[in-house]
């Protein structure tokens, strides 16, 4: 469900594994050349899904909840897409779904494991968090083995901010500043890989590598390794008037993911341990 950036770096070593269906809304070329059979259907219709029934051992979700446009604060498409599995009496063996780490909100800065109460500020989050929900409940009354990855700033070489430091767009003075978290793109498809085979039950697992850093540190970084002007620096008081609202609700949550979970039960192993590391390879690329 949803072939995205992610998915698609997955797709090698699915189809390696596994017979691949996949949902789109129209059929893809590119799908095709990777051996990935598609299915062509909307979650957001779900008259277009009845052929999931009973199709899969397993489900890959990535597909995020839809814009506020009526949706309020619960995620339809996950609805939709557990109501058309639930026509057979098959039901998937595991799910596996990419969430985010804006679940917990804002934490001040505190390390952050899977255990921390969820408190989503944003419409955004929150929708998240109904998904995760519905996708708990499934799990429990089906026996279906629920796993949920929750990651924070995903990045690769051709999806850095570049363009935001060309804007020359402010970040916040360090002493105002929020920590953020990152996972490489390559090592978020290699997690939901290997969630689909280890993943236990009805469990969340913070999928990030072993950065903490400031938000203004990562943009610094980035301006130093592609030869670009570091961000002025502001106050948060005067970013408001300057940044979107957007932007200005991700500086407005701090926390530092815990991976220990990601490494001790998944025993995934970054390729991307740092941002520095990944910076490197991009900068190289």
């Amino acid at each position: 469900m949803g072939c995205g950036d992610v998915v698609r770096r997955a797709l090698p070593a699915l189809t390696r594994r596994w017979r691949v269906f996949a949902l789109v809304r129209e059929f893809d070329p590119a799908l095709r050349i990777m051996g990935v059979r598609q299915l062509c259907g909307d979650l957001d219709q779900p008259a277009t899904l009845r052929r999931l029934a009973g199709l899969a051992h397993a489900v890959l979700h990535s597909a995020p909840p839809p814009g506020t446009h009526g949706t309020g604060n619960g995620d339809p498409r996950t609805q939709h897409l557990l109501a058309a599995l639930t026509r057979s009496r098959s039901l998937p063996r595991r799910i596996v779904y990419i969430s985010t780490s804006g679940v917990y909100g804002n934490s001040a800065g505190d390390w952050v494991p899977e255990t921390r109460p969820l408190a989503a500020h944003s419409a955004r989050a929150r929708r998240r968090v109904a998904a995760e929900g519905r996708l708990r409940g499934f799990g429990r009354r089906s026996g279906t083995r629920v796993s949920l990855l929750r990651a924070p700033g995903i990045y690769a070489a051709d999806r850095l901010p570049l363009e935001r430091l060309r804007r020359s767009d402010p970040v916040l003075v360090t002493a105002e500043d929020s920590y953020t978290n990152h996972i490489h793109a390559e090592d978020l498809a290699r997690a939901c890989v290997i969630a689909l085979e280890r993943g236990q039950a009805c469990r969340a697992y913070n999928i990030c590598d072993d950065s903490a850093l400031l938000m203004g540190d990562w943009f610094d970084k980035l301006a130093d390794a592609f030869g670009l002007p570091r961000p002025p620096r502001t106050s948060r008081a005067e970013a408001r008037a300057l940044l979107s609202p957007l932007l200005l609700s991700f500086m407005g949550e701090s926390r530092r993911l815990t991976n220990t979970r990601m490494k001790r039960e998944l025993k995934l192993r970054l390729r991307y341990p740092t941002v520095d590391a990944g910076i490197a390879a991009a900068d190289k690329g």
